[in-house]
């Protein structure tokens, strides 16, 4: 029998839960007719599912248990997310394109850090911002991460486009995605160690750092930095040492037992235990799943490993996490007679700007660099300037570690959807001449 009392039971959780899948499910089926990632189907039934926690004293939302679990599920979520990255991850592309899509991804990475970095100092030392919207930790720190979550990239849509447009192995595809995955390498080391740097001399963390600075009782910032970065080094070290034994292991277990299923339990439990022990070492628990992702995705068994995560992910977890995010802005209580409320706005609309200019500033430049033409390189930018999951991760990661505030969330889909709209339709008018030839030729055929 249900009673009132009932409504604080674990059981609760099953009914918000039930309702993100079916109405995520049925969003993201009327979203794909026009091409938009699932991941904002995901968001937007947050938000729908969120406005349940405004009827009063409502027994969905309104408890800890239903709170505790789609928090558990949301973690989970973020680490499959992530592991899957890791194993899409193509080396053999790098080594294909070479210095060319290191030069792009270098430029690509500078520019919307830079960009990023600017408007939140510039705002916050002459637009009027106050520190408490940007985080509670050293504003530089913040600064600097808000440039750090434009440096991510999903060229998803990117590729899809250049598939119909039948380019997606020309020069400029394979640098494209070349790019995107030193892109993805390189932004996931910036998030580990910015993350790490801001914690500074923080003892409440669980980490080997925390527990030498709680221990010896040092007090220097110098010095806590120092070991944080030796940490680093000696969990990417361990990492190295790992990834020669899983690939002999993986590459046995997948020419032996192929597609069996073991081998994707055996990896998510070797992701799962691998992110915990980041934690340990101050580094982001996604580091150490996305570093497991990357180790198998040159093992044989690596696609049937990815398309079984990947399909774990979609099932559940994936969906709860994105929504989490967004039904967790209506947490938020701001006041918006604050006049840095409206500061934070017009920051926001900058910052997105800064991301959609970084990317194709930063890789048209390095397209150029790399002696393509004009008009190549910036279908070069373009194609890299689409965002997806990667930026979301990132921006809930610095929320979590109150680096940045959580009113950047709005602006963070507000950029995801510009760009997945933007870049097709840009993509498009570049590529219209050749489609041009290429109907031509057709129609003569």
């Amino acid at each position: 029998m249900i009673t009132l009392s009932n409504f604080s039971s674990p059981f609760m959780v099953l009914l918000p839960i039930g309702l993100i899948l079916i109405i995520a499910k049925i969003i993201s089926l009327l979203l794909e007719k026009i091409h938009i990632p699932h991941v904002i189907a995901y968001l937007i039934t947050g938000l729908l599912v969120g406005l349940l926690s405004f009827i009063p004293d409502n027994p969905i939302l309104g408890n800890t248990y239903t709170e505790n679990g789609l928090s558990v599920l949301s973690k989970i979520g973020v680490v499959l997310i992530m592991f899957s990255a890791g194993c899409e991850t193509d080396l053999k592309k790098i080594k294909q394109i070479g210095k060319e899509s290191i030069v792009i991804t270098i430029c690509g990475v500078l520019f919307p850090l830079l960009f990023g970095f600017l408007s939140a100092f510039l705002f916050r030392n002459y637009g009027g911002l106050d520190t408490s919207f940007l985080g509670k930790v050293n504003p530089i720190y913040s600064d600097i991460f808000y440039g750090i979550i434009l440096t991510a990239t999903s060229v998803s849509i990117t590729v899809a486009t250049l598939k119909e447009f039948g380019k997606l192995d020309s020069n400029v595809g394979t640098a494209i995605i070349a790019a995107a995955i030193i892109d993805d390498i390189i932004g996931i080391v910036l998030l580990s160690v910015s993350l790490s740097i801001s914690k500074g001399a923080d003892t409440s963390g669980i980490d080997f750092v925390s527990m030498i600075i709680k221990g010896f009782n040092i007090t220097s910032s110098a010095v806590s930095i120092t070991l944080m970065v030796v940490f680093m080094i000696i969990f990417f070290a361990l990492t190295f040492v790992l990834g020669i034994f899983l690939r002999k292991l993986f590459n046995f277990l997948g020419r032996k037992y192929p597609h069996h299923i073991r081998i994707p339990i055996l990896s998510l439990g070797i992701a799962f235990v691998w992110s915990y022990l980041a934690e340990f070492f101050n580094i982001a628990d996604i580091t150490g799943a996305y570093l497991i992702g990357l180790i198998l995705s040159s093992t044989i068994p690596h696609e049937y490993i990815d398309q079984k995560a990947e399909m774990s992910s979609n099932y559940i977890f994936t969906p709860i996490f994105f929504a989490t995010i967004a039904m967790n802005l209506y947490k938020n209580d701001f006041n918006i007679n604050d006049p840095s409320f409206i500061s934070f706005i017009l920051f926001g609309i900058v910052w997105v700007i800064a991301g959609l200019f970084g990317k194709v500033v930063g890789c048209s430049l390095g397209g150029l660099m790399s002696k393509n033409s004009m008009r190549d390189s910036l279908k070069i930018g373009v194609g890299m300037m689409a965002r997806a999951e990667v930026v979301i991760v990132c921006a809930s990661k610095g929320i979590e570690n109150s680096l940045i505030s959580p009113m950047i969330m709005p602006f963070t889909l507000l950029l995801i959807l510009l760009s997945s709209f933007i870049t097709p339709m840009i993509l498009k008018l570049l590529y219209k001449n050749e489609l041009g030839d290429k109907k031509s030729v057709k129609e003569e055929k």
